[in-house]
């Protein structure tokens, strides 16, 4: 049996990787680490992830980091889970250009105005501008019900979570194809099961 192991901190961009473990439905192991308490710093850590950061998954003797790059592994590494379309199918393109405008566009548009950053030229800014970022997140979940319409994939946990998180901080508007959106995904049982998880370790981690 394939071992997946999860080095994962909640809450983080690791909940994004919980999430999408849930949806593959495969037997996991968790090696919860203290961002408090900077266990991510320590040097056993770091010769897993020189960069301390969470996640970082280890997938019989392979380890791939970066939370977009774990999503694309995982869905293609579990075909079964429905999470990737396959190469050939006309999906594939779209599924890639979304997966990689996570971390080129919406996440540096949310980072720079989160910290009032001034973004700079448009030709120097992976992004663009803010509210044109926004405006095209909007229209493409407007349809419905998922990211590439009828078909929920691993896109939908990557830009979902992303959505999901910055709303509840007041870094995105609460535009009514946001909400819309978050909800649906509220109604995934993995996400579900992530969540219950999640609330797990952090009674562990008070009591």
């Amino acid at each position: 049996m394939s071992k997946l192991r999860l080095h994962h901190a909640s809450p983080s961009r690791s909940s994004t990787i919980l999430w999408m473990l849930e949806e593959i439905g495969e037997p996991y192991e968790l090696h919860v680490l203290d961002l408090q308490k900077g266990e991510q710093r320590l040097p056993e850590y770091l010769a897993i992830n020189p960069m301390g950061k969470v996640p970082a998954l280890e997938h019989d003797g392979i380890l791939v980091t970066e939370v977009g790059a774990i999503c694309l592994y995982l869905a293609d590494a579990y075909p079964a889970a429905g999470l990737a379309p396959a190469i050939g199918d006309p999906l594939r393109g779209p599924y890639l250009r979304w997966m990689f405008f996570q971390g080129n566009c919406l996440e540096p548009a949310i980072v720079d105005r989160a910290l009032k950053r001034e973004p700079g030229p448009p030709s120097l800014v992976p992004y663009g501008d803010f509210d044109t970022t926004v405006d095209v997140v909007a229209r493409q979940v407007a349809p419905g019900p998922w990211w590439l319409g009828e078909r929920f994939t691993a896109a939908d946990v990557y830009l979902g979570s992303a959505i999901r998180w910055t709303m509840q901080f007041g870094l995105l508007p609460e535009r009514p194809e946001f909400k819309a959106y978050v909800a649906r995904l509220a109604e995934r049982p993995a996400l579900r099961r992530a969540n219950a998880r999640e609330s797990e370790i952090a009674a562990r981690r008070t009591a």
